[in-house]
C-alpha cells in the first residue's frame, strides 16, 4: 500500500494537537521530529479538504511547514525505535517499547509496540487516562475500553486487578497491534472490531474507558451509560478544555455526575459516577 507522507515542521506546543486533529481524519502513523512530526495516510483514503481545512487553521499560531511525498508501506517497528521514547506516569507506570530496557521505581510497567495506532502515553489525553486509572480501584471489577487504540488502557486496567478487560477499536490495525501488546503484558484478553453499537458489548460495568474525539463520545454517551452499574465509573478524554460543558451537561441527563476532571496542554480527561 502506498502514502501519503507529511513532514510537519510546527512549534512544540501545537504538535500533540494536530495530531490528534489528523488521527481523526484517517492518519494511521505519527513520527515524532526534532521538528515536528511526520505523518502518514493510505494514499486511497487521503482526506485532501480535510487535511488542508486544520492546516489552514493551524497554519499561523502552529507555525506550520510542510513537505509531502509518496512512500511505500514504511517499517514501522524501525522507524518507531528510531524516535519512540519511553514515558513515565507520575511514579504509577513506566511505558516503554520492547525493544527499552525496563526501568525500576514504578509500580507498574507497560510494553508497548505502538506501530501504527494511537494511544502511547505521550499524547497528553492518553496521559491523563493512565494518571486517573491509578486513582480508582480495579480490583476485582469489570473494564470496558472503548476506542481502544494500542490497548494501553485495557492493559494498564488489567495491571490494576481489574478482573475482566473487555476492548475493542473500528480500525484493524488497532485491533492487531492491540492484541499483540496484549500479549507482551499477558492480558487475557482478545481486541474486537468495530463500534460500540456494532461489538454490542454486554454489560454491566464497573469502569468504562473512552479516550475519543469529543463527537463520537456525544454520539456514543447514551450507550455508555446504559452499560454501567449502578455508582460506576466513566472516564472521557480526548477533546479540548473549552468542550467540558458540552460533555458535562450531556451526561448530567444520562445521571452522570462529574466527579474529577484534569487537562494537559489544554487536553481535559473527566471522570463521572454513575447515581
Amino acid at each position: 500500500m502506498d502514502y501519503r507522507e507529511f513532514k510537519v515542521a510546527c512549534t512544540e506546543d501545537f504538535r500533540e494537537i494536530l495530531i490528534a486533529e489528523l488521527s481523526a481524519i484517517g492518519f494511521d502513523a505519527f513520527l515524532e521530529t526534532e521538528e515536528g512530526f511526520d505523518c502518514y495516510s493510505p494514499l486511497d483514503t487521503f482526506d485532501k479538504e480535510a487535511f488542508e481545512e486544520i492546516i489552514d487553521r493551524y497554519r499561523e499560531p502552529a507555525q506550520i511547514q510542510i513537505h509531502e511525498s509518496l512512500t511505500q508501506k514504511v517499517n514501522w517497528n524501525e522507524e518507531w525505535e528510531k524516535n519512540y521514547d519511553p514515558i513515565a506516569v507520575d511514579d504509577l507506570v513506566y511505558v516503554r517499547a520492547s525493544f527499552h530496557p525496563g526501568q525500576a521505581g514504578y509500580r507498574y510497567e507497560i510494553v508497548i509496540n505502538p506501530k501504527m495506532s494511537f494511544g502511547t502515553g505521550h499524547h497528553a489525553t492518553t496521559y491523563q487516562m493512565l494518571q486517573l486509572q491509578g486513582q480508582i480501584d480495579h480490583k476485582g471489577k469489570r473494564v470496558l475500553d472503548v476506542g481502544s487504540g494500542t490497548g494501553i488502557l485495557a492493559i494498564m486496567a488489567n495491571k490494576l486487578g481489574a478482573t475482566s478487560v473487555e476492548a475493542f477499536d473500528i480500525d484493524d490495525w488497532c485491533v492487531d497491534n492491540g492484541n499483540e501488546n496484549f500479549q507482551l503484558n499477558q492480558v487475557p484478553a482478545q481486541m474486537g472490531l468495530g463500534t460500540i453499537r456494532e461489538v454490542n458489548p454486554q454489560g454491566p460495568y464497573d469502569i468504562v474507558l473512552a479516550n475519543i474525539n469529543k463527537n463520537v463520545l456525544l454520539d456514543e454517551l447514551d450507550v455508555y451509560a446504559q452499560l454501567m452499574k449502578p455508582r460506576a465509573f466513566l472516564l472521557l478524554s480526548g477533546f479540548y478544555v473549552e468542550d467540558i460543558p458540552d460533555l458535562v451537561n450531556h451526561c448530567k441527563g444520562l445521571n452522570l455526575e462529574l466527579i474529577k476532571q484534569s487537562n494537559k496542554d489544554n487536553w481535559a480527561a473527566l471522570v463521572f459516577t454513575k447515581k
